[in-house]
C-alpha cells in the first residue's frame, strides 16, 4: 500500500507540473501542501518555499522584501495585511503587474476540507495586446476602449466565479448525497409532503416501519403511498397545515405495530406553510414495556399471607405434582385412569400459579418467561378444562405452526382458562361451542382469541368488563376474572380487546408479544446433588432428575450435604432454601461457590416477597415450587 500511494503521489506531481500555470494549495494553518514546478519558477522561490509545510508568512515576506509588490515603505504591515487576508479564505480574483513588468491574474477559492487554492497565469500577452489594439486604434473613442478593457477583466472576474460555483455545486451534491445516507440509515421513516400532500422527499423506510407499504414514494400522493393508513392521519395533516406542531401515535392493523408520527409544518418564520416535514418510528417494544410499566404501578394490594402458610402449601403440592407425575409417565394405565392423573397436575399445577399471586399480591410480580410448545399448552388446557364444562359445551383448539416461544405459561394459561369458564356462563342452560384460537401477526404479536357461540357482550360489560369487581353475575360472580386478565396480560407487555362476533357469541382477543425462544441444547447427564429436607419432597425431585437422565446424590441437611462436595464427578448442585434447624441452602451454596463450584440451583416455595428468597435470588437462580418435570428441565437447561 505505501508503494502504491507513492506512486500515486508521483503521478499526481507529474500531472501539476504540465500545467503551464502556477498552482499553490495551503492548508487551514497557512501552511504550503501541494504546488506545482511552475509555482517555484514564476516566483523565483527558494526551494525552502517550495517545500511541503512552508509557511505562507515566510513566502510573502520574501515577495515582499524582494519587490514582488513594488516598493513598501513597511515590509511587516504588508506582510500582515495580506496574511489576514488570506486568514479570511474568501474566494478572489485580481490582475496586478509584478516588479519585473509581467502581468498575472490571482484566482484563489476556499477548499471544503479548510485552506484554499490558488491558480497563477501569466497574462503578460493578453495586456500587450490590449495595449496594442489601443494605440493601432485611434478611431476607437477612449470610452470604447475602456469599456473593452473592462469587459476582458469581467470576463475572466465572470470565468472565476463561474469556477467558484461549480465547486459550490459540487459542495452542494455532496452534502445532499452525506445527508440522504444519514436519513437512510435511521430507524426511522423521513420525508416531506408538499401542500398538496404529495411527496417530495423521502429516505426510502417507509416500508421498514410500515410492512406492505411501497419504497419508492416521491412525486405519489399521501393517498396513493400509504393507502389505509392514510384515512388514520389525514385529520393530522390538515391540522399541520394550519400551523400545528404534532406528535401522535397510533396502531398499524396491518401488523399490529404501534407507530409514533412527528408533523411540523415547513414553513420559514412566519411566511407561508409549504408543506409537511414527516418522521415516523416503530415503538412497539416500548409501548408494550410502557404499558407493563403502567400496569405495575397500578398493582398495589393490601392483602398479605403468611410465608409460613405459602411454604407449606407450596410442598404439599410439590408432593403432589411429583406422585401425580410417576404415575402419568406409566404405561399400563387405563386411559380413562390417565386423563384423571393429567387432569389432577392441571389442576395442582394452576393451584401453584395461584399460590405464586397470592404470595406476590404486595409486591411486584417477576414475570417468568420459558420456552413453550404452544401447541402443547393449549392441549393441556382443554384437557384441565374439560371436567368443568357440561356435556353440551365443546371446545375447539386451533392453533397456527408456531415454533418454540418465550411466554409466562402460568400467566397465559391462568388467563385463558378465565375466558373459557366466562364462555362457559354465557352458554350456561343453551350449550355451544367455546373455540381458542392463536395465531403470528406480523414479527410483533402473538394473537390468542377466544369465542363463544352465546348472546356475547353487553354495551355496559364492553365498556367496564375489565374493571375490577364489575360483574353481570349479581351474587354468583366476583368481577376479578377479566380484570384478573387484563392486568397479568398487561404485566407481560401485552393487550386485550373484546368484542361481539357479526354472528353472534363474545371474543376475546389477547395479544403477547411474540418472541421466539432460542433452539435448545441436548445434554448428558451429570451426577446430581440434591439437597431436601422433606423425606417425600426429596424422592420426589429425585425421580424428576432421573428422569431427566442424571444420577442423584441426597442429603437431608446442610452439613450432610458440605460432606459430600468432594465426590468426584459432581456437576450440579440442587438444593431447597429451607433446610431445618441449622444453617440454609443458601449458605451451603455460598459455601460451594467458594469451591469453585459453578452449577447451583436452588428451589424453594417461599414466596417471593419473603426476605430470604429474595437474597437467594439476588445470588443464584431459584426454582418455585410446586414444578413439574418440564419446569425442573427448563431450569437446568437455562442456568447461567
Amino acid at each position: 500500500m505505501a508503494v502504491q500511494e507513492e506512486t500515486r503521489i508521483k503521478l499526481m506531481g507529474a500531472g501539476l507540473n504540465m500545467i503551464q500555470q502556477a498552482l499553490s494549495i495551503f492548508d487551514s494553518d497557512l501552511r504550503l501542501s501541494v504546488s506545482n514546478r511552475r509555482y517555484q519558477t514564476m516566483f523565483d522561490l527558494p526551494d525552502a518555499l517550495a517545500q511541503p509545510g512552508a509557511a505562507f508568512e515566510d513566502t510573502i515576506r520574501y515577495l515582499v522584501t524582494r519587490g514582488e509588490y513594488g516598493a513598501v515603505e513597511d515590509i511587516e504591515d504588508a506582510v500582515r495585511i495580506r496574511v489576514e487576508a488570506a486568514r479570511a479564505f474568501v474566494p478572489h480574483y485580481m490582475e496586478r503587474e509584478r516588479a519585473n513588468g509581467r502581468w498575472i491574474s490571482v484566482e484563489g477559492a476556499p477548499l471544503p476540507q479548510g485552506g484554499w487554492v490558488t491558480v497563477y497565469t501569466d497574462i503578460t500577452e493578453v495586456k500587450l495586446q490590449e495595449r496594442l489594439l489601443q494605440a493601432h486604434s485611434e478611431e476607437l473613442t477612449s470610452e470604447v476602449l475602456a469599456h473593452a478593457e473592462r469587459l476582458a477583466q469581467t470576463n475572466r472576474a465572470l470565468a472565476a466565479s463561474n469556477a467558484a460555483l461549480e465547486q459550490a455545486k459540487r459542495e452542494l451534491t455532496e452534502m445532499e448525497a452525506r445527508t440522504r445516507l444519514t436519513t437512510e440509515m435511521m430507524p426511522a421513516h423521513i420525508a416531506h409532503l408538499d401542500r398538496e400532500l404529495r411527496y417530495t422527499f423521502s429516505n426510502r423506510r417507509l416500508s421498514s416501519v410500515f410492512p406492505g407499504l411501497p419504497q419508492n414514494i416521491v412525486g405519489l400522493s399521501a393517498r396513493e403511498a400509504l393507502g389505509a393508513v392514510f384515512d388514520q392521519i389525514n385529520p393530522w395533516l390538515e391540522r399541520v397545515l394550519e400551523g400545528e406542531n404534532l406528535v401522535q401515535e397510533f396502531t398499524h392493523e396491518e401488523s399490529g405495530r404501534r407507530i409514533r408520527l412527528a408533523l411540523t409544518p415547513d414553513r420559514l418564520g412566519t411566511g407561508p406553510i409549504n408543506g409537511i416535514y414527516v418522521m415516523s418510528m416503530d415503538v412497539t417494544e416500548e409501548a408494550q414495556a410502557r404499558a407493563a410499566l403502567a400496569q405495575t404501578r397500578k398493582r398495589e394490594l393490601a392483602a398479605q399471607l403468611s410465608s409460613g402458610l405459602a411454604h407449606d402449601f407450596g410442598n404439599l403440592l410439590t408432593i403432589i405434582l411429583g406422585l401425580q407425575g410417576q404415575l402419568a409417565r406409566r404405561t399400563d394405565l387405563p386411559e380413562q385412569i390417565l386423563q384423571a392423573v393429567q387432569s389432577t397436575i392441571a389442576a395442582a399445577r394452576r393451584g401453584g400459579v395461584l399460590l405464586e399471586r397470592i404470595a406476590t399480591m404486595s409486591g411486584a410480580r417477576e414475570m417468568r418467561l420459558q420456552p413453550t410448545d404452544l401447541a402443547a399448552l393449549l392441549g393441556d388446557l382443554q384437557l384441565m378444562a374439560g371436567p368443568a364444562l357440561p356435556p353440551d359445551i365443546a371446545v375447539h383448539v386451533s392453533i397456527d405452526d408456531l415454533p418454540s416461544l418465550m411466554l409466562d405459561q402460568g400467566v397465559l394459561q391462568d388467563s385463558l382458562l378465565n375466558l373459557i369458564l366466562n364462555a362457559r356462563d354465557a352458554l350456561a342452560g343453551r350449550g355451544g361451542e367455546i373455540s381458542v384460537s392463536a395465531r403470528k401477526l406480523g414479527d410483533t404479536w402473538l394473537e390468542l382469541t377466544v369465542t363463544d357461540t352465546g348472546t356475547g357482550f353487553s354495551e355496559a360489560a364492553l365498556n367496564r368488563a375489565m374493571d375490577p369487581f364489575f360483574t353481570t353475575k349479581g351474587s354468583a360472580g366476583t368481577g376479578l376474572g377479566l380484570a384478573m386478565v387484563y392486568d397479568q396480560i398487561t404485566l407481560s407487555g401485552g393487550t386485550v380487546r373484546l368484542g361481539n362476533r357479526a354472528q353472534g357469541g363474545a371474543e376475546v382477543t389477547l395479544r403477547l408479544p411474540y418472541k421466539p425462544a432460542a433452539p435448545r441444547s441436548e445434554s448428558a447427564g451429570g451426577m446430581v446433588l440434591l439437597v431436601e429436607d422433606t423425606d417425600a419432597i426429596r424422592e420426589s425431585v429425585r425421580q424428576m432428575l432421573r428422569d431427566l437422565g442424571h444420577s442423584v446424590i441426597e442429603a437431608a441437611s446442610h452439613d450432610e450435604a458440605l460432606s459430600l462436595l468432594d465426590l468426584p464427578g459432581l456437576d450440579l448442585v440442587l438444593s431447597d432454601i429451607n433446610l431445618g434447624n441449622g444453617a440454609s441452602g443458601l449458605d451451603l451454596l455460598r459455601a460451594c461457590r467458594a469451591r469453585g463450584m459453578t452449577r447451583l440451583h436452588l428451589m424453594t416455595a417461599l414466596p417471593a416477597t419473603d426476605s430470604l428468597h429474595a437474597d437467594a435470588r439476588a445470588e443464584f437462580p431459584v426454582l418455585p415450587k410446586p414444578f413439574t418435570l418440564n419446569d425442573l428441565r427448563i431450569a437446568l437447561e437455562t442456568m447461567p
